[in-house]
């Protein structure tokens, strides 16, 4: 599967979240979690959080009214910077098998920033933004070809049931 790789600049984002072990069945859970204590997802902004911590955030943006306390959510902040980015497209939960594949051909095109979290970036069921923090403006190599089947622990990694 061949799959466009861009540089995109984002802004940081404030979130709410909950925090899981990354590559493991709390996962899926946490995400459960979250959606539950959301009510209405209609709307709402999604994005898988991680890094070299172990640690992984299922997140939602925040938006006016929220109040993370009352919800038991923890909140923080997702930098913003220069990412290199490449969508995933399909129904899930297949689509999850091609996250852990798609993230390391990211890593061969740029200089990771390693001080910045990946981001899993939640645009519709069907559709899955892939973004690598990266040092500087390295310019994406155009497309590349990526491999296909889940590393140890992927298969695990839940996201949210709906998103808008």
């Amino acid at each position: 599967m061949r799959l466009p790789v861009r540089r995109v600049e984002r802004t940081e984002t404030p979130v709410m979240f909950v925090a899981a072990t990354d590559g493991s069945a709390e996962i899926g859970p946490a995400w459960d979690h979250l959606e539950t204590v959301l009510g209405s997802l209609r709307g709402r902004k999604f994005l898988g959080v991680f890094d070299d911590s172990g640690i992984y955030r299922c997140c939602v943006q925040v938006r006016v009214g929220d109040e993370p306390d009352q919800l038991g959510l923890q909140s923080g902040v997702v930098p913003g910077g220069h990412y290199l980015s490449a969508t995933v497209r399909g129904p899930q939960p297949a689509a999850y098998a091609l996250l852990t594949p798609t993230f390391e051909q990211l890593s061969g095109f740029g200089d990771r920033d390693d001080t910045r979290p990946s981001i899993e970036y939640y645009r519709r069921h069907d559709r899955i933004d892939l973004l690598m923090p990266i040092r500087g403006r390295a310019e994406p190599p155009g497309r590349y070809r990526s491999a296909m089947g889940p590393r140890a622990g992927t298969a695990q990694r839940s996201a949210p049931t709906t998103t808008a």
